[in-house]
């Protein structure tokens, strides 16, 4: 396994362009299913989330390409409803996949999703929306087989405002015959940036960043081109990177509105923001200010995807700090690690107490899921010392060789790979 070797205590400094936003790529990309020929994406970062959906894509029959930021999909001999076990166990949002090949195929064939072990996260909420849509689904042990002859429209309430589950929904409906209505829908870009990618095919969706979405079936959809949103939470662990090395970073090609609760955070410890279209200027001379309070929740709250990487600014801040986790219950397995390297961090249940210190101390320390390890990159950023990262593959999954990232910001930080052992002739 990849490692990350950090050594800390540099300011970081110079200017960032933000990739696309994997999140919004993901079910964009299985979205494509819906339409046959090819559709064009563009801003698509290279990630190993994005690799495994381009996998699934290809082994259900589609042509696949991604160079650079450019990904195609053919799906004309796309002839597969079957999602492959193996890649369905690499990443959650191959779930996301049900929802379009019902629309296409009339029947899907679907194994529980795999992905980060940051807490329960059911799919029974896509169940049962597909299921109001006319879909008859039988499990069986991990397995799971939906079918329809026809996909009819329905009034849909989400008991959570379920992201995923809102996804799939809308593009199951999307071809589906009469007027689907979905109410506490979540509200979040990358549902937004789905009903305009699914609108340019031609669909007819409206009320994405509300929480009602209503969706006229259409007939058909048509392949197009489309540009993906930028990375609001790769956006975020930057702009909190500079303030915890206390630097200055001048990020681009952002959405700054997409950012709001982090913002109001940042500005709360002090740190200087100022904001020009898509262009986001953070300067953290001092030492950050505590936070007395901050909660996760669904958007526009503050997402628990940025939760691990503020705890690394709060660690550091003067105060005392409180922060309430109440999106995911097992998201604070980064705390360990944290106080490994020198933080005063306590929990119970769903809640962290941070008693900021001066400084924290390089340490060896290993990434429990995505964000988790996207903390331990910023905290060994800020470290006095070495920092070196283990279980590095859950980085990747969405972050585009983060390494390189830091690094054109003045990171002293490289990847170390494992050194394959020597052939042995003498058997």
């Amino acid at each position: 396994m990849d490692k990350l070797v950090i050594e800390g205590g540099r300011p970081l400094s110079g200017t960032i362009r933000i990739h696309g936003a994997k999140n919004a790529a993901l079910p964009i990309l299985a979205a494509s299913l819906l339409a046959e020929g090819t559709v064009r994406l563009s801003n698509v970062p290279h990630l190993l989330d994005i690799e495994v959906m381009l996998s699934i894509l290809s082994r259900l029959g589609s042509k696949c390409k991604h160079e650079l930021e450019t990904v195609t999909v053919d799906t004309s001999s796309a002839n597969s409803f079957h999602v492959p076990e193996d890649l369905m166990k690499q990443m959650r949002s191959s779930i996301f996949l049900m929802g379009p090949l019902l629309a296409r195929f009339g029947e899907v064939t679907i194994y529980q999703p795999g992905g980060c072990a940051i807490g329960e996260r059911k799919i029974d909420l896509h169940l049962h929306g597909l299921q109001a849509l006319g879909a008859e689904i039988e499990e069986s042990d991990d397995k799971i087989h939906c079918r329809a002859s026809r996909l009819i429209g329905a009034d849909i309430h989400l008991d959570f405002a379920s992201v995923g589950a809102t996804e799939n929904i809308m593009m199951a409906a999307a071809t589906a015959y009469g007027t689907t209505v979905i109410t506490n829908a979540a509200r979040e870009p990358e549902i937004q940036d789905l009903q305009q990618f699914l609108n340019k095919m031609g669909a007819n969706i409206i009320g994405a960043g509300t929480d009602t979405i209503t969706i006229q079936g259409v007939e058909r959809l048509e392949p197009c081109e489309y540009e993906i949103i930028p990375d609001r939470i790769v956006t975020g662990t930057v702009m909190i990177a500079a303030a915890v090395t206390r630097g200055s970073v001048t990020l681009t090609k952002t959405n700054p509105s997409h950012l709001t609760s982090l913002i109001h955070v940042l500005k709360r410890s002090g740190v200087q923001t100022s904001i020009c279209n898509d262009i986001i200027n953070i300067s953290c001379m001092s030492r950050p200010k505590a936070v007395e309070r901050i909660v996760t929740s669904p958007y526009p709250s503050f997402p628990t995807d940025l939760q691990s990487q503020v705890m690394v600014l709060l660690s550091l801040a003067d105060g005392f700090s409180v922060m309430k986790e109440t999106v995911f219950e097992g998201r604070f397995k980064h705390v360990e690690e944290l106080s490994r390297m020198g933080a005063d961090i306590s929990t119970d249940l769903n809640y962290a107490f941070i008693r900021g210190v001066q400084r924290i101390y390089g340490a060896t320390v290993e990434a429990t899921d995505l964000r988790a390890g996207a903390a331990l990159v910023i905290a060994g950023l800020a470290a006095q010392g070495t920092t070196v990262v283990e279980q590095v593959h859950h980085i990747d999954r969405g972050y585009d060789r983060i390494e390189n990232m830091f690094q054109g910001l003045g990171a002293q930080m490289y990847r170390q790979s494992p050194v394959p052992k020597p052939l042995d002739l003498a058997n």
